[in-house]
């Protein structure tokens, strides 16, 4: 009987099969994502994530305003001076690293609205805000609700600003 001479050769279909299958490219240590490439790295500050995940957040139905009653306070008089600009990051919080980030946002509710819904909508709308601008991974968003905005409230607000007009 002949020995077998060939023994780099495959003894079965399919290990001839892994033979002709194109090896997966090795990715450089570097390229870790759309941030980190071999040709340089992208970093993005905390404040810009802030700013997206406070913008996505007040876009949805049935938030009223964003942030504790004293950073409301605090805004309402600062964008009453002229020039200043409205700080859209206001209630928001980020942690984040440089390939994932954590975001807490606190809000005011419209009264009648489902709390569980605007929660979710908001998560939904700052996943898709931020991995879209930052292409971070979103790895929680979590939702504080601090209030819910009565409709009488504006009543109450409107009276009050009138007489301060009146006086």
């Amino acid at each position: 009987m002949a020995e077998n001479t060939h023994t780099n050769l495959p003894k079965t279909t399919e290990e001839a099969r892994a033979k002709q299958a194109p090896q997966p490219a090795q990715q450089s240590p570097q390229a870790q994502g759309p941030l980190q490439t071999d040709h340089g790295t992208t970093t993005i500050a905390e404040t810009v994530v802030q700013k997206l995940a406070g913008i996505a957040a007040r876009e949805v139905p049935g938030v009223y305003a964003m942030g504790a009653a004293g950073r409301r306070a605090l805004n309402a008089i600062s964008e009453r001076i002229p020039g200043s600009q409205t700080n859209v990051s206001g209630g928001v919080s980020v942690e984040k690293g440089d390939l994932q980030t954590a975001i807490d946002v606190s809000i005011v509710v419209e009264y009648g609205v489902s709390i569980a819904e605007v929660a979710e909508d908001i998560r939904r709308s700052i996943i898709q805000a931020v991995e879209h601008g930052t292409s971070l991974e979103v790895i929680e968003v979590n939702v504080n609700v601090t209030d819910v905005h009565l409709p009488e409230e504006d009543n109450d607000d409107a009276v009050s600003d009138r007489s301060d007009r009146l006086e």
